[in-house]
């Protein structure tokens, strides 16, 4: 899975390349730039890649096997390119690697790399916990490149990623967004690509808010299982601090005895299982996915897990919807789950969609 990032300039003198809102000819150029980090295992290069961009940069593999590469395009627009899932069972532990953590306070990767982290302004708002490792592992390396080309001339960046990608490359721009050591004019244009969800709805409100009036989109087959992960729960905790279930034992205390009596077990019955069912998913994706991860980095700390478990999506949803002749195409054998999550999947129906040759 892939990101790519672009930034923008505000208030200076060199022209803007990069507008708001969905472009399906830069997506499909940013599909084929994530092919070539070879980010699935299911993935092959089909593509062929346009003249006008150039590798420039590609990073080494770290924390949990993430790796990120830096294109330039003729117009000077830079290309961040970060691979996410990569078949291998240290990559998946990142996405299983499942429980919430506050979107700000510092990552622990080792004695030596102790990463602050403000994701969100909001103080409920979470995030996904092995992602967020991610991005505390490449984001500095990439603050550090885009204050080095940013003297060279490249003040526009696109975030960019499918899949896990997808979702870092949310996480990654709300990063970007609250890091105060990165120049005031540049701008951040996101395409989260077959993206999961990366935190609650209070993360999410505060991305999209950040990012309104076009700048950051969700893409999404609707036959693809993968944005529909991870597996969310909401309880009465999860609501904002003013709703009607934060008093509801002392409104019930008010009420005449049958009417209490019959509410109150009621709500018991509604509001205990899904709180029992929150706490089971914090604790295996969580603190046991932890000891997995501390296996594999053997200095990274645990964070403080919040008691949520309530993933939303982020992002402005582009619909790729499967018109006629995708079914025919993409027939599901029975083993194949990852058919409709492929880029192949997603450049078909873009091409199709929009009219555009996508090769």
């Amino acid at each position: 899975m892939c990101f790519l990032i672009f930034f923008f300039g505000r208030n200076n003198s060199h022209a803007q390349h990069l507008s708001p809102n969905f472009n399906p000819q830069e997506y499909s150029e940013l599909l084929k730039l994530a092919e070539r980090l070879a980010d699935t295992p299911w993935t092959k290069v089909k593509s062929k890649l346009p003249i006008s961009y150039s590798l420039i940069y590609r990073s080494k593999e770290t924390g949990l096997q993430n790796r990120w590469d830096l294109w330039q395009r003729q117009d000077s627009v830079g290309i961040i390119v970060i691979r996410g899932t990569n078949g291998t069972a240290t990559s998946w532990l990142e996405n299983f690697y499942a429980g919430m953590i506050p979107a700000y306070g510092v990552v622990h990767l080792n004695d030596s790399t102790i990463v602050p982290y403000k994701v969100a302004a909001d103080t409920l708002a979470y995030v996904h916990a092995g992602w967020m490792l991610g991005v505390a592992a490449i984001g500095p390396e990439i603050i550090r490149k885009i204050k080095e080309y940013y003297r060279q001339g490249i003040h526009e960046y696109i975030i960019f990623g499918h899949s896990q990608g997808g979702a870092i490359s949310l996480l990654l721009r709300s990063y970007l967004a609250y890091t105060p050591e990165l120049p005031k004019d540049l701008v951040f244009k996101t395409y989260a690509s077959a993206a999961p969800k990366p935190g609650n709805t209070n993360y999410a409100y505060d991305f999209d808010y950040l990012n309104r009036g076009g700048w950051a989109m969700r893409i999404v087959n609707t036959r693809d299982w993968v944005p529909e992960t991870p597996f969310s729960l909401q309880t009465s905790k999860d609501f904002p601090s003013i709703n009607p279930f934060a008093h509801v034992k002392g409104t019930l205390k008010h009420q005449k005895w049958p009417v209490r009596t019959a509410l109150g077990y009621m709500y018991s019955r509604l509001n205990r299982p899904p709180r029992i069912a929150a706490r089971r998913m914090q604790k295996i994706l969580g603190k046991v996915a932890y000891k997995r991860v501390k296996k594999i980095l053997p200095e990274y700390q645990r964070p403080s897990f919040a008691p949520s478990h309530n993933y939303t999506p982020a992002g402005t949803p582009v619909v790729l919807y499967p018109v006629k002749g995708y079914d025919e195409k993409f027939i599901f054998d029975g083993k194949n789950i990852f058919l409709h999550h492929s880029l192949e999947a997603y450049r078909w129906e873009l091409e199709q969609i929009y009219q555009i040759n996508a090769y």
